[in-house]
This record gives structure tokens, sequence and C-alpha cells, in this order.
């Protein structure tokens, strides 16, 4: 489910699942994770770009599965956690080239790129809230970084679509493109850092990683996944994803202490 392209020092990853608009499975992190240590193993490759086939980037979490997920003892573990430290620790340039539209992960993703590029047309949201959930990939640590604490704090409290000019304004995005010329512009920018030497890009980001973000998305990460542990399943979670199935709006007003 990833598209893998090699092309003058540039690695490409295009989440290739359009029927459901990229959302993320465990096939999706695998790939994801698979690709990014290849690529830092790679003495041919300096740049990696990350983006989606079809309209969207990628629109968060399979939530099929993770109801799957939430109803058996046998599922197959998430492949997230591996995936999240792969590209935390990844020590080349990542740019995104965010196509279309972006939900959870679909956005949380971008706060760990070096650059991101996105489409005047594409919006972005993570809907944790109305998932009766809390952030995840240390968007907690993360999203207050690179967008200042106020501008985390709404966007994840609030849940609701941004679009690519107030994702500018906010510091997720580096640049917005029309949407036909993403993809050149990107690659323009990927041949540009590529052009240099990769020790000279890896010891550069490796001397950015040092300040001490790796440390601090990690340990995000585990507090979220603690918060996680008490959210997922509990009666706003169960009647978000019921209600995701059933097409409808959830309701969480009918549950006592919601």
């Amino acid at each position: 489910m990833i598209d893998i392209e090699k092309n003058n020092r540039v690695m490409t990853l295009a989440l290739n699942r359009p029927e459901a608009l990229n959302a993320a499975n465990n096939a999706i992190y695998s790939g994801i994770r698979d690709g990014l240590n290849a690529a830092e193993s790679d003495p041919t490759i300096a740049v990696v770009v990350v983006t989606g086939r079809g309209r969207a980037f990628c629109a968060g979490q399979d939530l099929s599965e993770m109801n799957a997920r939430n109803g058996s003892e046998e599922s197959e573990p998430s492949q997230f956690p591996s995936m999240l430290k792969a590209l935390t620790s990844f020590r080349k340039p990542i740019i995104a080239a965010v196509n279309g539209l972006g939900v959870g992960i679909g956005m949380t993703f971008l706060s760990h790129c070096d650059l991101v590029l996105m489409a005047s047309s594409a919006r972005l949201r993570t809907p944790f809230p109305q998932l009766g959930l809390a952030p995840e990939a240390g968007s907690s640590y993360t999203f207050a970084r690179v967008m200042g604490w106020q501008n985390a704090a709404y966007t994840l409290m609030s849940g609701r679509w941004f679009s690519a000019q107030e994702c500018l304004e906010m510091g997720l995005v580096w640049r917005v493109c029309e949407p036909d010329a993403l993809m050149k512009e990107t690659y323009e920018v990927a041949a540009e850092l590529a052009a240099n030497p990769i020790p000279s890009l890896t010891a550069t980001k490796e001397l950015m990683l040092a300040a001490g973000r790796y440390d601090q998305t990690i340990a995000a990460h585990e507090r979220e996944e603690s918060a996680y542990e008490s959210l997922l399943g509990a009666p706003a979670n169960e009647e978000a994803l019921t209600a995701f199935l059933e097409k409808r709006d959830p309701a969480f007003a009918k549950i006592p202490g919601l």
C-alpha cells in the first residue's frame, strides 16, 4: 500500500490506498516504516518525499481496523509505534507533499517532517475529541513546538477543519502551492536539498534532533498511549465508532458524565 520510487537521490513514499482515502492501517504503517529504514540505509538516497495517491493525503486511522482491534484479543498488534520511532529518528530530510485532505495521523505526521508543502485545496483536522480520544503521534508536544501553544490547543481541542492558508499561518506548513503545481514544486525543493552531500545533510538533521525533539516526542507518545488505554473502548469512543459505522453523528449527550 506504499508506492516507492527512486529518482535523482530522492525516494518518494506514496500512500496508495486511494479507494479508502489512504486511511492508515497496519500495512500503511509498516510500509512507511520499512520505506524510511530503507532510505536511511541507502547511500544513494539524500531526501525522502511523502505524499498520497488520489484525492487524499491520509484520512487518518482506519476506524474499521481500530474497531476490530478493540473487540478482539487475537488481532495483530498495531505497527503504529514502530512507524513513529522510524519517523522521529530519521536522519535525512523528509518533505511532505500534502495533496489532499489529512485527518488525524494525516495531520500529526506533518509535525515530524522537515518541510511541508500543501495544495491550496487541501484541508487538515485532528478529530480526537469527536472520537472520544486524545492526541497521538507525540502531537501533544510537537504541535506546541511547531505551532505555538495556543494554535496547538485550538487545533487539538476543536477538531475542526483547517485550510492550507491557516496551516501556513500557524507554522505547520512551509509553503502553499496550487494543486497542479504541488509535486513540481516539491521535487524542485527536494532536488535543491539532494544536490548537497549526504553526510552534511545527515549531520545537520542529527544536530537538530539532538536538541531533544526525538526524546521529547517519544516521551509524549508514551504519555499519550497511557491516555489512550483509558479512552480507547470507553463509552465516548464506543459511541463515536458506532456512529461512524452507522453514518450518523455521535450522541455524546446521552452518555452520563460526558
